[in-house]
């Protein structure tokens, strides 16, 4: 008789712990996972996915506009946002009956209840007790808000994606990727957005020629970007008076909107789960610590994903899902490489990065000779019959000793997609003279990161 009941169950059906169920089932591997909200996670059903379905919806909007410059007799259409909506939850229900299909066809059980441990080897669902030799932790995160008074009336980006109705104004609180992502958005589908953010600007952690070009650009398209700007309270007021909600500002003054949304931080979802107590050793933000095994403090124990705080990415998470199969099923040990890791933020224009930032750079090189940076600002060439005031931009950060291509940074109109392949360059270490000998597709924009010649003078990082 099995000393357990499965081999490894894992708590939290996203990305990454689907990865890892069926990955271990297919090695042979008795394996349960247990999910209480939908099968797919954040990222599938309440995140990447749904978001950037709404961002290609937002996109029509310019592309309408755009016509005319290109002989198309200009038209104006109504937006539907409940048929967006429902659209867009028709497709979440298909991807998320394709994860049931893929798990059934793996073999592993689906188990729909909350998950809390009881011991290392022991997990309580809704009464009932499974043991398994191993236990794998990937239950992402969740969003965060402060302790101001009204907090109640506000909501964060889980509620966003099924609003009854667009609203007419809207608050967003917050200057990270979520928030960015939502300002555009909304914006593009024809509400008036005001972005409240702490910091002299967006996106902390990204480089600074990429937050600021984005700032710009936004606040071109309309968006109220409101610096170091602090909400002290939000109010519910009569419809009478101009807005649904007032928000109170610290310094004096207030912001009306008929939405607020905070976008301020995720946390993992730790809590009231009971690793504390099976001897799980957590961080002050409640994640998982882990070794480069994605082992935790007890060894039978693994997380991956969000819940760990590492590198809060959705292939990172199914990365480190087949990393630690391998190590716990495969025999294996397989630690993940971080370095290089291409990212994007779906912003109206996006974002493309790959590598280090330049004041990054400046650490990494400083002690070796120093960087160059090489920038580009252009018009994208569908805007030139149009006439938008849209531009793009493009870094390139190169480390001045080895000629070695750090950072490859970009703003504008397909910058995912072009960053992508960029990552590939410099994971095998692409220098400068790789790039200016590569031959570009004309005409593209992805040719102009081959064609940047002049070292920019000015080398200052930037502290914003």
């Amino acid at each position: 008789m099995p000393l357990y009941d499965y081999d490894l169950i894992t708590i939290g059906a996203g990305s990454g712990g689907v990865r890892a169920s069926r990955r271990a089932a297919a090695m042979g591997a008795k394996a349960a996972i247990v999910e209480n909200l939908r099968t797919g996670g954040t990222c599938v059903m309440r995140g990447c996915v749904p978001k950037k379905l709404l961002v290609y919806a937002g996109h029509f909007a310019d592309d309408f506009e755009d016509s005319g410059g290109y002989g198309w007799e200009r038209v104006d259409p109504g937006f539907d946002w409940p048929a967006l909506i429902k659209a867009k939850n028709k497709e979440l229900d298909r991807l998320e009956a394709v994860y049931h299909r893929i798990l059934g066809e793996a073999g592993v059980e689906e188990v729909f209840a909350t998950a809390t441990l009881a011991d290392p080897h022991t997990v309580e669902v809704d009464g009932k007790i499974l043991t398994t030799k191993t236990l794998l932790v990937a239950t992402g995160g969740w969003p965060m808000m402060p302790d101001i008074p009204g907090i109640e009336h506000v909501i964060t980006s889980n509620e966003a994606l099924d609003l009854p109705e667009l609203p007419d104004r809207i608050a967003i609180i917050g200057g990270g990727y979520i928030a960015v992502e939502f300002a555009g958005i909304f914006n593009s589908l024809g509400a008036r957005v005001t972005e409240i953010i702490r910091a002299p600007q967006i996106l902390r952690g990204f480089d600074d020629d990429v937050r600021n070009m984005l700032a710009g650009e936004m606040e071109k398209k309309g968006i109220d970007i409101r610096r170091e700007t602090v909400v002290e309270e939000i109010t519910k007021e009569d419809n009478k008076s101009g807005g649904a909600f007032s928000l109170k500002l610290k310094g004096g003054g207030t912001i009306a909107a008929d939405r607020v949304m905070y976008a301020t931080g995720r946390a993992p979802n730790t809590k009231d789960m009971g690793l504390g107590e099976a001897g799980v050793e957590l961080d002050g933000k409640g994640a998982v610590r882990v070794d480069e095994f994605s082992r935790a403090s007890v060894n039978n124990i693994y997380a991956i994903g969000d819940v760990t705080e590492r590198m809060n990415l959705t292939p990172v998470a199914i990365a480190e899902a087949e990393a630690m199969v391998r190590t716990a099923f495969g025999g294996q040990p397989t630690a993940l490489d971080y370095a290089n890791v291409p990212s994007a933020v779906f912003s109206q224009p996006p974002i493309g990065t790959v590598g280090l930032t330049e004041a990054e750079a400046h650490v990494e090189a400083g002690a070796g000779g120093g960087i160059d940076v090489y920038v580009s600002h252009f018009t994208p060439m569908k805007f030139t019959l149009s006439g938008r005031d849209e531009k793009s931009m493009m870094k390139l950060i190169v480390e001045r000793k080895t000629g070695r291509v750090l950072g490859c940074h970009m703003v504008g109109m397909d910058a995912p997609e072009i960053i992508q392949g960029f990552a590939v360059a410099l994971r095998t270490g692409a220098t400068k003279a790789d790039f200016d000998a590569t031959i570009g597709i004309h005409p593209t924009a992805g040719e102009e990161f081959f064609t940047l010649r002049e070292k920019r003078e000015d080398l200052g990082r930037g502290e914003a």
